[in-house]
């Protein structure tokens, strides 16, 4: 079974979110994540990643200045099977529907894998700036005409 995309019409904070965000170490997402409680709405604009019906990530973005800031998490138990990537090629494509030049994530630097984290996403095109925010120029190709 393949992976699956899902957008949140109206995002709300749930059991899945509390697992994967809301317990997550301290350093790795804003602390009010932590203070939600169940339906409460959440900011952005946020996909699930299901796998078999079951959620196994999430990514979400919040366009700031017209640049989106990204934010993505693959549950523990499902890493090294390409979620993270996925939701980072989707997160990609919706920031390009908006017609967003610019992707940025922070890695905050009392994060317990920052290291790790920041070579991932510089591995996948992003590139570091002296305030520890992570950038990607996205290119936006001119579609040709057909038969040329």
């Amino acid at each position: 079974m393949g992976f699956e995309w899902i957008e949140e019409a109206s995002p709300r904070w749930d059991a899945d979110k509390r697992a994967m965000i809301g317990d997550a170490p301290a350093g790795v997402f804003d602390a009010r994540f932590a203070r939600l409680a169940d339906d409460d709405r959440v900011p952005g604009s946020w996909w699930r990643v299901e796998d078999g019906g079951r959620v196994v990530g999430y990514g979400w973005l919040d366009v700031v200045w017209g640049d989106a800031e990204i934010t993505l998490v693959t549950r523990a138990t499902e890493r090294g099977r390409g979620v993270g990537a996925f939701v980072l090629e989707h997160l990609e494509d919706e920031a390009k529907r908006r017609g967003i030049n610019y992707l940025y994530n922070t890695v905050r630097p009392n994060h317990p894998e920052h290291d790790r984290v920041s070579a991932w996403l510089q591995k996948r095109g992003f590139s570091g700036s002296e305030d520890g925010s992570l950038f990607r120029t996205l290119t936006h190709r001119t579609p040709t005409p057909h038969g040329t």
